[in-house]
């Protein structure tokens, strides 16, 4: 058996952040101590998504679980939930990130697969809006393989253009646009592009997309999904949440 410590995943930068602010608001917590709590909590390696579902409850129980011996993870409400926000990243922000650059590739390379768009604004994140994005990050997806293709820099255009527009046909080769969110006029000419608008209810990194997509690919993908990959034009837009659009 070995004597080293086991080695954990290392953590994206703006996780680490969060986990480092947190651990400052529950004093006498270090961040060695929350970081163990966390992976008893939620499990390896430590998401975005995982740390949404994570309550209070739980994750004051594993705190004191985890405390080193003889001393007592002793945290008030009001700590402990402003932790939690932090973790989930309410009032956090890093500063602005360059996107990672794109990989060549073959049209055909990848059997069975299916290009995406993702509004972002940093790093290799789909964190903003249709309308107000800084860029598009491409990705072609299969069931076994993925790969960021092309990184497209917002559109800009005149005062008298049609910005929603210019940037439908930015993306009139891929099936599928990832965003926070997209309004109905702007989400009629994405459509019209042959693209299939996905609103997400909050940012992520473009890693957890493009996963969750490779999942379904590989389960064999749902009629709206067949069909968003067949690029017609009379596709309805089908949207994650059920919460009214706000902005585009």
């Amino acid at each position: 058996m070995s004597a080293h410590p086991p080695r954990h995943a290392p953590l994206p930068a703006h996780l680490a952040l969060r986990i480092a602010l947190a651990a400052r608001a529950l004093r006498g917590i270090d961040t060695a101590h929350l970081l163990r709590a966390l992976i008893a909590a939620v499990g390896e390696p430590i998401t975005e998504a995982r740390l949404r579902k994570l309550r209070a409850a739980r994750l004051q129980a594993r705190l004191q679980d985890t405390a080193p011996p003889g001393a007592a993870a002793e945290i008030g409400e009001r700590a402990l939930h402003s932790a939690l926000g932090l973790l989930k990243g309410r009032g956090v922000s890093l500063p602005s990130e360059p996107p990672p650059p794109p990989e060549a590739y073959r049209d055909g390379e990848f059997a069975g697969s299916v290009r995406i768009a993702c509004a972002s604004d940093n790093g290799a994140r789909m964190d903003a809006s249709f309308g107000h994005c800084a860029r598009f990050l491409i990705y072609q997806i299969s069931p076994r393989a993925s790969r960021l293709v092309d990184v497209r820099e917002a559109a800009a255009c005149a005062p008298d253009e049609d910005r929603n527009a210019r940037r439908a046909e930015q993306l009139h080769d891929c099936q599928l646009l990832y965003t926070l969110s997209i309004g109905g006029p702007a989400a009629a000419k994405v459509i019209r592009a042959g693209v299939h608008p996905i609103r997400q209810a909050e940012a992520v990194p473009a890693a957890e997309i493009v996963a969750e997509l490779q999942r379904v690919l590989a389960a064999a993908p749902p009629p709206w999904l067949a069909k968003a990959m067949g690029a017609g034009a009379d596709l309805r837009v089908r949207f994650t949440s059920d919460s009214p659009e706000r902005g585009q």
